[in-house]
């Protein structure tokens, strides 16, 4: 393949994952989806169902879609590590499902997330975010934080070596919520002070609300106030997504555990 043929290939992709990303951040995610849908290679099937998983969590809406996109995500996979990071999605669609109160399917979160374990190796692309979600159910359909504590650690850890920004704003997020749990103050302000800064310059729009809404938690008086206020008005620009968030906007507010 010529270089002008490779470069425009790249410059094609890079366009497309520019425009899914803009989309994904703003909640338009069956947008970012529609985008994807004329690639039927297992990556492009894999990020698709990722993006209507993210939007399952994100609006309590678009279940069955997001099993067909599994569906074709778990039959075009083919290595170890793209069956792992599909079953890891299942994984995650199931605990969305379960933790929102739409079906209980706790234990099909815990085999698939196990089976992604035994799936990708420990260098594995997609291992930090596996070991993120494992954490999500130990600590909210397992209530064991300190299991939750340990895989968050991991993941951040994973998460730090590879770069990945995005994944760091999520460890940050739930590793200060277990520190807010244990009246860690001074910590819990720190992780999700960085949260919040990671999904600003990301431009993360659709986390930004949560994560500001997260660190008010860790705030007193005016403070909280003004990042409440702040979380509000994103939640309201957004056409109220995260779903969830309404009523941790209307005090006494909870930290959540669903983004």
């Amino acid at each position: 393949m010529s270089g002008s043929v490779s470069d425009a290939l790249s410059s094609k992709t890079t366009a497309l994952q520019t425009a899914v990303w803009r989309l994904r951040s703003r909640g338009c995610w069956t947008d970012a989806a529609a985008l994807l849908e004329d690639g039927p290679s297992p990556g492009t099937a894999l990020q698709r169902a990722s993006l209507l998983v993210e939007r399952c969590l994100f609006t309590e809406r678009g279940w069955g879609e997001a099993e067909d996109a599994l569906r074709i995500a778990e039959a075009l996979a083919q290595s170890d590590d793209e069956r792992g990071a599909a079953t890891c999605e299942r994984g995650q669609l199931a605990y969305a499902s379960t933790v929102l109160a739409v079906r209980d399917r706790a234990d099909e979160a815990r085999a698939a997330l196990g089976r992604g374990a035994a799936l990708l190796s420990p260098q594995a692309a997609g291992r930090p975010l596996l070991d993120f979600r494992r954490g999500l159910v130990a600590e909210h359909i397992a209530d064991s934080p300190q299991s939750a504590l340990a895989a968050y650690r991991r993941a951040h850890a994973g998460a730090t070596a590879r770069g990945d920004l995005l994944l760091l704003s999520f460890t940050w997020r739930h590793l200060a919520g277990l520190a807010l749990r244990d009246g860690e103050l001074a910590e819990a302000r720190h992780g999700f002070a960085e949260s919040l800064r990671l999904r600003e310059e990301l431009g993360y729009l659709v986390g930004t609300a949560p994560a500001l809404a997260a660190l008010a938690e860790a705030e007193t008086g005016v403070d909280a106030e003004r990042l409440r206020a702040e979380a509000a008005r994103l939640f309201r620009l957004l056409g109220g997504v995260p779903t969830w968030l309404a009523s941790q906007l209307s005090p006494p507010a909870v930290v959540t555990v669903n983004d």
